[in-house]
């Protein structure tokens, strides 16, 4: 086990992906997205995917060196063609003019498409509230997740996003996949042959499964139930029905190095406080005052800022496997 700090890991990823094929604004963007997975303690979206994007840019199911081109159709509408390249750079470039259109109107949209996953979702809605700016944000992603009562995947993990900015405080951010689970935890069980709760996925004939790998040959449960596959088709419409990116169905898969490049979508949405009610911040920590007043009662992303800021001084703990494989995806 190697402990790296979190500039190193962002050097290490940076290079692996300019080796791979990405120009320097998209590894420089994807390299900071994986800092910051690592930072809160999410490595299977940080090192532990760089491999996945390695391989996708060997592959060209994604585009190292694509243009976003971003439009401003209307007062608060923003459009970014991310070009089959990584999300973002695109979402970098957009996210000054999201900015400028919701202060101006108050509320104003950002619909990507032809993208790739971003990652954690969290970050770029984090960024939006550091601007000062109350954002939601929703992406889809290759089909895991049957509709409720069905058996084939039509929906991905779709997750969604929301973050607020505070007062002196680092912003509240609420990030959650519609699935039950993510789809890198059910594939770390199925290589580590663990079984999972029933509750996580379907096998093929649309039963509860404990077994990883009939749930990967299945389907993937919602998150609630019904109540979980209805948030995952309101996530599908705005990410890419309303974009005019693939839908999930149409997507190839990220598990997999072959095929076109994915197509999918995200939507965001950026509320300017100041434009509405006033005393918006006041009234904010008056309700946040009240949750954790109660014995035991957390915010979400508490534990996220504590592994933050133990991972600033201390750095982050990295399997050794973890970074033989990434050398060797680089070099090959």
């Amino acid at each position: 086990m190697a402990r790296l700090s979190l500039q190193a890991i962002e050097t290490l990823a940076r290079d692996a992906l300019s080796a791979c094929g990405a120009d320097e604004t998209a590894a420089a963007a994807v390299a900071r997205s994986i800092r910051r997975a690592e930072a809160d303690g999410i490595g299977s979206v940080g090192l532990g995917y760089l491999g996945t994007y390695l391989g996708h840019l060997k592959s060209g199911k994604v585009d190292g060196r694509a243009v976003p081109v971003v439009t401003v159709p209307r007062a608060g509408a923003v459009l970014a063609d991310a070009g089959h390249g990584f999300a973002h750079p695109a979402f970098d470039k957009a996210r000054p003019l999201l900015a400028a259109a919701a202060r101006a109107n108050g509320c104003a949209t950002l619909a990507m498409r032809r993208s790739y996953s971003i990652g954690v979702l969290g970050h770029p809605v984090e960024d939006l509230a550091l601007d000062g700016l109350i954002a939601l944000a929703f992406s889809n992603s290759p089909p895991n997740v049957a509709p409720w009562g069905g058996r084939r995947p039509l929906f991905g993990t779709n997750p969604l996003a929301f973050a607020v900015p505070r007062a002196g405080r680092e912003p509240l951010v609420i990030d959650l996949a519609t699935s039950q689970v993510t789809k890198v935890t059910l594939t770390a069980a199925a290589r580590a042959g663990r079984p999972i709760p029933p509750t996580w996925a379907f096998d093929a004939q649309g039963q509860p499964t404990t077994d990883p790998a009939a749930g990967l040959a299945g389907s993937m449960a919602p998150m609630g139930g019904a109540k979980g596959a209805a948030l995952a088709l309101i996530v599908e419409i705005l990410a890419a029905g309303l974009t005019g990116a693939n839908f999930s169905q149409d997507a190839s898969p990220y598990a997999k190095s072959d095929g076109p490049p994915p197509g999918v979508g995200q939507c965001f949405v950026a509320f300017d406080p100041a434009a509405y009610a006033p005393g918006f911040e006041a009234r904010l920590e008056a309700l946040v005052a009240s949750i954790v007043a109660q014995p035991g009662a957390r915010l979400p992303g508490d534990r996220r800022l504590e592994a933050r800021q133990r991972a600033e001084t201390d750095g982050v703990d990295v399997d050794d496997a973890l970074l033989a494989q990434i050398r060797t995806i680089q070099a090959s």
